[in-house]
């Protein structure tokens, strides 16, 4: 009869810490951060010289695009510009690695030729 409250309670504790350990890991996890863009383009032959090169420094840093441009639906207020771009990050940092980056800046002097940018960083939920 002993043997079975020890076999018990060592399963109760186990349970236990496997818990407590979960739910260390939980509060360790950050949420993802998006980017969300809003692009009028000025040179459509330019741009498209330009998305392969962003796409790359892009993905070469971490982020993944989850949508660009396609079908655009306006529901409420007013139209995007001519094209959106939403990227995820694992963190604000890890972007703003991204936009601190040579690759970044060394797309800045094409990136203004092309199109007007409008952007901005929304933190995701858990």
């Amino acid at each position: 009869m002993k043997t079975h409250y020890t076999v018990a309670f060592a399963m109760l504790a186990g349970f236990g810490l496997g818990t407590v350990a979960v739910q260390g890991l939980h509060a360790q996890a950050k949420a993802p951060v998006y980017s969300v863009a809003e692009i009028d383009i000025a040179d459509q032959a330019a741009y498209s010289t330009y998305v392969p090169k962003a796409q790359a420094a892009i993905k070469g840093a971490g982020g993944k695009i989850l949508a660009a441009g396609g079908k655009i639906t306006t529901v409420e207020g007013e139209s995007p510009k001519s094209r959106v771009v939403i990227q995820q990050w694992d963190s604000l940092e890890k972007f703003q690695a991204y936009r601190d980056s040579t690759a970044f800046k060394d797309l800045l002097p094409l990136r203004a030729k092309v199109a007007k940018f409008r952007s901005f960083v929304v933190e995701g939920v858990q």
